[in-house]
């Protein structure tokens, strides 16, 4: 029994070391990433009456390059879903963006720093029951976060994000008057895996 624990032990070891061979490097490396985690959006006001929105869930995943040592490009698809005084917002963000990785004499952590572009596709399903269509916007982010390798192909991830993004109008679907704005801009935290094919 105890051979087979120190083999087991002996494995992991392996493996890790492996692992943090080539984890501060993603050259010519591509990745797929899932993550899951709350979202803070901005605070939004109605024409006539308060409509603070509350904290929501955001889960998504996407795809990363690596360009060299250092550098990496990465697109993301997440949807936010967070409710209000009125109605329950939602915001399908497709961002494209860049990241600059930090090399550390410990190789398994790697930090990250990340800017980039992002379409905001927002819905409102008001508690009224009337149909309104949110406008969709452009907007932009920065990111901050780590990887953190098991094995060479595979990390744990964690991230922050804030983006900014203007106002979009709210409109009611039926008579096209304007019932107010909604700002899809938010901070979020997440986590989850990133594999990496290569």
């Amino acid at each position: 029994m105890k051979k087979l624990i120190v083999l087991a032990c002996l494995a992991t070891t392996v493996s890790m070391t492996a692992g943090t061979a080539m984890a501060d490097s993603i050259k010519g490396r591509v990745g797929v990433s899932g993550r899951v985690g709350f979202l803070n959006p901005a605070d939004n006001k109605a024409e006539f009456y308060d409509n603070s929105t509350d904290s929501g869930f955001v889960a998504g995943g996407g795809l990363i390059v690596g360009l060299d040592d250092h550098f990496a490009v990465e697109f993301e698809v997440t949807q936010a879903n967070f409710g209000s005084a009125r109605g329950d917002f939602g915001t399908t963000n497709f961002s494209f963006g860049g990241q600059y990785r930090f090399a550390l004499q410990q190789r398994q952590l790697v930090p990250y720093l990340g800017v980039g572009v992002d379409i905001l596709a927002n819905d409102f399903d008001a508690k009224d029951g009337y149909l309104y269509d949110v406008d969709s916007k452009i907007g932009g982010h920065v990111s901050g976060g780590f990887d953190y390798f098991l094995q060479r192909n595979l990390a744990l991830t964690a991230e922050v994000r804030g983006v900014i993004a203007p106002d979009a109008d709210i409109t009611d679907r039926q008579t096209g008057d304007n019932w107010g704005t909604f700002d899809p801009s938010s901070f979020s935290t997440t986590v989850g895996l990133r594999f990496f094919f290569n």
